[in-house]
């Protein structure tokens, strides 16, 4: 049980995918201007993920791989991702048309952001079973919410504070991101004590 809360946590904090892997930066920026867009988006690349890795699993292992067909890992991967989204997208249209409307062009985005891929084709490179790849997409998904809800806090605080004019927008925006994503750097000790690594 111990390798399984490893893998949590390891991809929740010390191996997260947008401040550390640098992944799935486009929705970061996009949608973390707000707290509910941020959670809306967060909820959906967390049940992608964890959906991805349900349905890929199986296939890579038991299509893929018995026929010597791995090469063909990334495209099947970003097709099953697409359908996903698809799926995700109908339901939020469906149940929750202010969130879907919130989220505008990022929610398609969600096909190709890169971490939703990564943490399958990571899955893969790791050798994970089913359970610990389930494990470490949740935690990456979770880690992805992490990282947006407290990057929308920075940002609400961005924009009442005093900044320079050849800093507003983007360039302090980008200099945020980097302080945020240097403080999740601290949590590898963390992780390595309480896991005694």
């Amino acid at each position: 049980m111990t390798a399984y809360f490893a893998i949590l946590l390891t991809a929740i904090l010390t191996g997260n995918f947008v401040l550390c892997k640098f992944l799935g930066i486009c929705p970061f920026l996009g949608v973390s201007k707000k707290l509910n867009t941020a959670l809306g988006m967060s909820a959906a690349v967390v049940f992608v993920m964890a959906l991805a890795t349900a349905v890929t699993y199986p296939i890579n292992k038991f299509l893929l791989v018995k026929n010597d067909l791995e090469y063909l890992q990334t495209i099947v991967f970003i097709l099953v991702i697409a359908a996903l989204v698809q799926l995700v997208e109908i339901v939020l249209k469906k149940f929750m048309p202010p969130l879907y409307n919130a989220l505008g062009i990022y929610l398609p985005l969600i096909t190709t952001n890169c971490a939703v891929l990564g943490v399958v084709i990571l899955n893969v490179d790791e050798g994970y079973n089913f359970a610990q790849s389930m494990f470490n997409s949740v935690g990456a998904g979770l880690g992805f919410m992490l990282a947006m809800v407290i990057f929308s806090g920075v940002r609400s605080r961005l924009e009442s504070c005093d900044v320079p004019k050849f800093l507003q927008g983007l360039p302090i925006v980008l200099i945020a991101a980097s302080i945020v994503s240097l403080s999740f750097m601290g949590f590898t000790g963390l992780v390595e004590g309480l896991l005694g690594l």
